[in-house]
């Protein structure tokens, strides 16, 4: 209860409000933590695919309320501090709450899916569940920000997760190279539609998990249908690329 009023939505015209300030700094931030929260709400997501994909199992206690509750745990984790402490009237503030509102959506407008009976693999997976996030994120960031989950060319299964030009050209120049750090984001100030932006490309890598779809025999055609890319631990999988107009 104290989680759905926290973090109620948020009016739009709200959302939308311009930006009060441009620092570098804390733009790097807030693309951050939005790659935080969705990556703490994939997570949940990716540890509970065998309650998910139980044919046996109805209701698998993955409402909205009740995931949001773990990822904010995941997220205060990593952060040392709860999402929704954030100021909600900062830009920061606005757009976190837009990005948790945005997972309880998802969560809630998926329900009969997640609990049906009698079906086993669902098809609920943490990249379907990050790619509707991203989704209904941007309908309440409208004009203000947009987060996308992207990588490798050769990696990507959905045409509409492609990295564009400037993605792509990061991507291989920056975050595949032999002496990138590992998890260390980059960021730049780019126009991006015409627009002044900045732009904030945060790496994700291959764990054991991810290779039962991603891994060896390459070819094989895994769970979702689709012929396994051949993997290996730790390699970059995937990007989240979040982009703050300004």
């Amino acid at each position: 209860m104290i989680a759905l009023i926290l973090m109620g939505t948020i009016p739009a015209s709200v959302i939308c409000a311009a930006p009060e300030r441009e620092d570098p700094s804390e733009d790097l931030s807030i693309g951050n933590s939005l790659a935080d929260m969705l990556v703490a709400g994939e997570t949940v997501i990716s540890r509970e695919q065998d309650r998910i994909n139980d044919p046996k199992l109805g209701d698998k206690g993955l409402s909205g309320g009740a995931l949001i509750e773990r990822a904010r745990e995941i997220y205060r984790a990593t952060n040392g501090i709860d999402p929704a402490s954030v100021d909600p009237a900062s830009r920061h503030g606005r757009l976190l709450r837009a990005q948790m509102d945005a997972i309880i959506e998802v969560m809630d407008a998926n329900q009969a899916t997640i609990n049906a009976t009698g079906t086993g693999f669902k098809g609920f997976i943490p990249a379907v569940f990050a790619r509707l996030v991203n989704e209904a994120f941007a309908r309440r960031a409208k004009g203000e920000a947009e987060v996308k989950v992207t990588g490798p060319p050769d990696r990507i299964r959905n045409r509409k997760a492609r990295p564009d030009a400037w993605e792509a050209d990061v991507i291989k120049s920056k975050l595949l190279a032999s002496n990138w750090l590992r998890d260390q984001a980059y960021s730049a100030a780019v126009e991006t539609r015409g627009r002044p932006a900045f732009r904030v490309m945060v790496p994700q890598y291959y764990d054991q998990t991810c290779l039962a779809c991603h891994g060896s025999p390459k070819g094989e055609v895994d769970i979702t249908g689709y012929p396994k890319e051949g993997a290996k631990l730790d390699e970059l999988g995937g990007v989240i690329s979040i982009i703050l107009y300004r």
